[in-house]
């Protein structure tokens, strides 16, 4: 798939919405006049700001993903050794009042303070103590030192858990500051052009691709596809929103993985993970509901929909819509 013919100056090609790359902070943000470079070089400079947007909201999703994972797994985590200290606490209570029972009729020492200590194995390791408690004493002091243990153990799991949280949160909040800024700079761009510039850049990406084989199929190989991509179609004309993935806006891995859910599908969040989501199939065995993913950093992805079409959510600014298949460089496609 590789392949494939780049399109000329494609406007959208290169440019749209999604993760992976921690760009150093963009510098020089201030709007660059329309005469300041030809519009062939502020629209190149815009799709390459698209394009590293576009991979540093995949990284965000992603990173957005992890996070939300760490969380529900640490705010599990936590409820659990609230309960087990709950069952610890009962367990002490218990013993105490068994051990109070016997040491008030004479039938035991003080030593039972051991039972309360934060090791209670050690009382029963000491064989010559064990006489002096009863069967049940001793079935619940085992439970307490092992009730123990364990809440020590997953207490040590969830703080490396939360501190795990800490740096996904830390990491969300670098994409989304990249993202920000590379979009932002793209936007000065875009509105430094004459009007007229501006909107040849917004239809650049809808020109008819070049070099690609034949597209003949356009019926969904199965009715999970089908719905999938009736469910996209009912999302055109919705805004792009970056990190978002539905019902109201869209990237471009958000609109793929909202629409297959509504099939029942559940796909991976990323453009990169999507790729490998399925069979990948050579594109001109391409049919409606297949994943087409571009650029060699798999940093954009569409859904074929028949007729040389995808829908996708393109970049900020662009509502979800149709382009042709060939609008930048496939990388692959995928049959979910």
């Amino acid at each position: 798939m590789g392949s494939h013919r780049r399109l000329a100056s494609s406007g959208f090609h290169r440019g749209a919405a999604a993760l992976c790359v921690l760009s150093a902070a963009a510098t020089g943000l201030g709007a660059v006049p329309a005469h300041a470079a030809p519009h062939a070089d502020t629209r190149a400079e815009v799709d390459r700001l698209y394009q590293e947007a576009e991979q540093a909201t995949q990284a965000f999703d992603k990173a957005q993903e992890q996070t939300d994972a760490l969380r529900r797994e640490v705010h599990d985590a936590q409820d659990h050794i609230a309960r087990e200290q709950a069952r610890i606490n009962s367990l002490r209570e218990q013993l105490g009042a068994l051990a109070g029972a016997q040491y008030r009729s004479g039938g035991l020492d003080p030593t039972v303070a051991l039972l309360f200590s934060d090791n209670p194995e050690d009382y029963l390791d000491k064989a010559t103590t064990l006489d002096r408690i009863d069967v049940q004493q001793a079935g619940r002091l085992r439970e307490l030192s092992s009730a123990l243990r364990d809440l020590a153990q997953e207490r040590s799991e969830t703080a490396g858990k939360l501190a795990e949280l800490e740096k996904s949160r830390r990491a969300v909040v670098v994409h989304k500051r990249t993202v920000e800024k590379k979009l932002a700079r793209a936007r000065q761009l875009l509105d430094a052009l004459p009007s007229e510039a501006r909107d040849a850049y917004g239809r650049a990406s809808r020109d008819s691709g070049i070099g690609l084989p034949d597209l003949t199929g356009t019926v969904a190989p199965d009715a999970r596809a089908a719905a999938a991509v009736a469910a996209a179609q009912a999302a055109l004309g919705h805004p792009y929103v970056w990190g978002a993935n539905g019902p109201s806006g869209f990237d471009c891995s958000g609109l793929m993985q909202w629409s297959y859910a509504q099939a029942g599908l559940q796909l991976p969040r990323t453009s990169q993970e999507q790729r490998f989501a399925g069979q990948q199939i050579p594109l001109s065995q391409a049919r409606p509901g297949d994943l087409v993913v571009y650029r060699s950093d798999a940093s954009h992805v569409g859904m074929y929909v028949g007729d040389g079409k995808v829908i996708h959510a393109p970049y900020p600014g662009a509502a979800v819509r149709y382009d042709p298949v060939g609008m930048m460089p496939i990388s692959s496609v995928t049959r979910p």
